[in-house]
């Protein structure tokens, strides 16, 4: 039975990992070729961009991160865990503040709000979309720091040096879940902060749109309603996300060689997989795009039976 429930979880990785894959080339290949064109890349394309080719990264650190784990614990020397653990860092820190950035610039450019300092912030979408990513990078130093810090704990262990090394290795561990908790929580709030705040704008368009007497199905709205929609997908995809990497970061030593650890995998992979499937349909031009290449490929098809 448990054979037959880990095969399933195998094919679902499988399977997250080849469309998550499939959706953020797609997204990195229609910007590049405009680029390549000599068009020029919107803020918003140019986040799509560079967030999709770092959820590529996370997707193949997730996926060597499963086979190790659940099928070849041997091939996780300590040299290799290093690289892989700092992989994952960097690639889910940038995943992660790319995504937070786009729901700002969403809020910035959707919202309508009479405040000057919005308005301001408005203005000046872009330099605080810079600011946020350049403010992250804080973060990404304190979460490397105390990733070498609990990697360091380890080696030590393993040496054999046990005089002093269990005290600090609990304390290591207890700083690493606090700084992992706290990169996590504070993008996710964020990111919650742009849907209430794109929320209370729609409320006050449409309050707006019913006193003047004129319907509700404007354009405003439907912009409203989308950003709402793909801000809402990746908070609830994400929390998914952080709620099996705490399972898998608090129970590491049991979740090896179980499907627990692969039903973990399955739900990370869930979230760098579907998540970028929103943003292509949330997206005009990488909507059209796709829907043209699923034609030609239907077109294709018919031809070649």
């Amino acid at each position: 039975m448990l054979s037959l429930l880990l095969s399933v979880l195998s094919t679902l990785v499988i399977a997250e990992f080849v469309l998550g894959n499939f959706a953020n080339v797609f997204i990195a290949l229609v910007n590049g070729i405009d680029w390549v064109k000599g068009q020029k890349l919107s803020c918003a394309d140019r986040i799509l961009t560079a967030l999709a080719v770092s959820r590529i990264a996370l997707l193949w650190v997730i996926l060597l991160n499963s086979y190790a784990t659940v099928y070849n614990p041997a091939f996780y020397s300590s040299e290799v865990r290093t690289i892989v653990y700092i992989t994952w860092v960097v690639s889910n820190h940038f995943g992660l503040w790319f995504a937070v950035s786009l729901n700002t610039l969403y809020l910035l450019r959707i919202a309508n709000f009479s405040s000057h300092f919005f308005l301001h912030l408005k203005w000046k979408a872009k330099r605080v979309v810079l600011m946020v990513l350049l403010g992250s990078l804080v973060f990404l130093v304190c979460h490397l720091a105390v990733v070498s810090l609990n990697l360091k704990m380890g080696m030590i262990e393993y040496e054999g040096n046990i005089t002093w090394v269990t005290n600090l290795r609990h304390i290591a561990h207890l700083s690493g879940m606090t700084v992992f908790t706290i990169v996590h929580v504070i993008p996710f709030t964020m990111s919650l902060m742009a849907l209430l705040l794109l929320l209370f704008s729609l409320w006050k368009h449409l309050r707006k749109m019913q006193l003047s007497g004129k319907g509700s199905q404007d354009a405003s709205t439907k912009v409203h309603v989308r950003a709402m929609q793909t801000v809402i997908s990746f908070l609830l995809l994400f929390f998914i996300y952080f709620l099996s990497r705490i399972t898998s970061v608090w129970n590491s030593n049991d979740l090896k060689n179980n499907s627990v650890a692969m039903f973990c995998q399955v739900l990370e992979l869930l979230y760098c997989s579907f998540h970028s499937f929103v943003l292509i349909w949330g997206n005009k031009k990488l909507r059209q795009a796709i829907l043209s290449f699923l034609s030609q490929l239907k077109s294709w098809l018919k031809e070649n039976k």
